[in-house]
């Protein structure tokens, strides 16, 4: 068995909840050897729309802001 299929059978075993460690170490191991790990994305049709809209409302200067304290923030969306 190679290192490359000991590794993808131990990941497997790892729960879903800690698989951002397993993450973190790759993308660190990438960074050390000089290695793009990141795999290829393609955002799915609503997540590009969302993109698109956010990069609209950075254009048109359409977006919100909010000053005030995180307490405050968080109370004003609980109110919608």
């Amino acid at each position: 068995m190679s290192y490359r299929e000991i590794a993808k059978s131990m990941i497997d075993r790892i729960p879903e909840d800690k698989m951002i460690f397993v993450i973190n170490i790759l993308a660190n191991i990438g960074k050390l050897s000089g290695v793009d790990v990141y795999p290829e994305f393609t955002p799915n049709e609503e997540t590009q729309e969302a993109i698109t809209e956010i990069d609209r409302m950075f254009e048109t200067g359409a977006s919100e802001n909010f000053s005030g304290s995180t307490e405050d923030f968080l109370a004003s969306l609980l109110e919608d």
